[in-house]
């Protein structure tokens, strides 16, 4: 009996508060920011594309305070990192090979989801943050993510492992110092935006990182490490992220996990249109997408068990989740008039799996992504299927 009695005890579960209702949760303001986050629905946010003129202004205002003259603004160059887990190493040698070839440009706006979501800071600070970069996938394994829980304790908890590790490796690296150049780039007009999935309303949320980091909130730099933290939680893998939110007097918790859960990229809502009266004048502009993976999965001949069948469904669920954000970039960059450049594991990649976070696999693919880049990376122009429309690869340019 008291064995009967603990197993139904720890199905119970855990406490939290209650969850903000659904017609609220658009209003729900976090750190007291009305553009601290943008929840992703129907409709455009409004204040999604309000953000993005207001970072045009600050642009303008930023290079004519620097020149003192009316500059004309350049090429707007945007970055994408998709969700990949452990194959985030992928661009994160990218970027650093890129950089070492001495043509990444500056990027007006930088997006991730996952472990794009970590890699993100580094890449929208520069090559300055490299070396910072580097370490995260080559000098990290799996003990430096996750504590694997008992099954008793995976079944009462909130999943099957504890991201603790993960967290002390987020807060090493995001501290005052970052938030603050954070802070002073998005002064300059650069946008700096990550994805998580609010699993209580089952819905896609942006959160504004520059405008958190110059918010001055004693909390920001905190703020920051749980959204990307959150974004990298893997429902049912990785606890979720628990978000403290007041309503009218009345207090709520928001659980947010993997971003990747309803994107592994982006770049806008295709709800907003660049080109649409109201966002930010035209111009010249290109999007970097970085895969952090294969087009496809390799070939693996599944076991006729059930947790094996079911685990290759849901990876070839995910996998296809981020062809279709693939196709929805181009889709999206085509109509404003963007031009589109794609990156991903190509299949001359054969370093064996041997297991999740595996420094040797990462060391391996970061060096395969630092080569390509330095010698020049072949980018697509778009997805497969379509590139013959687009024009031929091209090296790195600006």
């Amino acid at each position: 009996m008291p064995i009967l009695a603990a197993l139904v005890a720890g199905c119970a579960s855990l406490d939290r508060l209650p969850a903000v209702p659904l017609a609220e949760t658009s209003q729900a303001l976090f750190l007291g920011l009305p553009n601290a986050r943008f929840v992703i629905g129907e409709a455009a946010p409004a204040a999604m594309a309000a953000e993005f003129r207001r970072a045009y202004e600050r642009e303008v205002a930023y290079r004519r305070t620097a020149s003192g003259a009316d500059a004309v603004l350049g090429r707007a160059n945007y970055l994408a990192i998709s969700g990949g887990s452990d194959n985030g190493a992928f661009g994160a040698g990218l970027l650093v090979g890129w950089s070492e070839r001495g043509d990444r440009p500056v990027f007006k706006a930088v997006t991730g989801v996952s472990t794009g979501a970590l890699s993100a800071p580094f890449a929208f600070l520069g090559p300055e943050y490299d070396s910072a970069l580097a370490a995260v996938y080559t000098d990290s394994d799996a003990a430096d993510i996750f504590e694997k829980r008992s099954m008793l304790a995976a079944i009462s908890a909130d999943a099957m492992a504890d991201t603790a590790p993960l967290y002390r490796l987020i807060s090493r690296h995001v501290d005052d110092r970052l938030v603050g150049e954070i802070a002073r780039e998005y002064g300059r007009g650069r946008l700096l935006m990550v994805g998580t999935t609010n699993l209580d309303a089952g819905r896609p949320v942006v959160w504004n990182i520059g405008a958190i980091a110059a918010s001055g909130h004693p909390m920001a730099v905190e703020a920051i490490r749980k959204i990307l933290l959150a974004s990298a939680s893997v429902p049912g893998v990785f606890p979720p992220v628990m978000f403290d939110i007041e309503i009218g007097g009345k207090h709520f918790q928001e659980m947010h996990g993997d971003g990747g859960a309803t994107a592994q990229a982006f770049l806008y809502p295709p709800t907003i249109s660049l080109r649409g009266a109201g966002t930010v004048p035209a111009r010249s502009r290109t999007v970097y997408m970085i895969r952090n993976g294969k087009l496809f999965q390799d070939w693996k001949e599944t076991e006729r068990k059930t947790l094996a069948i079911a685990g290759r469904a849901v990876s070839t669920m995910i996998g296809s989740s981020g062809l279709n954000d693939m196709f929805r970039i181009y889709a999206t960059a085509r109509r404003d008039g963007l031009a589109y450049r794609l990156a991903y594991i190509d299949n001359d990649f054969s370093e064996p799996y041997r297991g999740p976070f595996d420094r040797a696999y990462m060391t391996a693919l970061f060096e395969y992504a630092r080569a390509k880049a330095r010698a020049g990376y072949p980018w697509r122009h778009a997805p497969p299927g379509l590139e013959q429309q687009a024009g031929p690869r091209t090296a790195v340019q600006r």
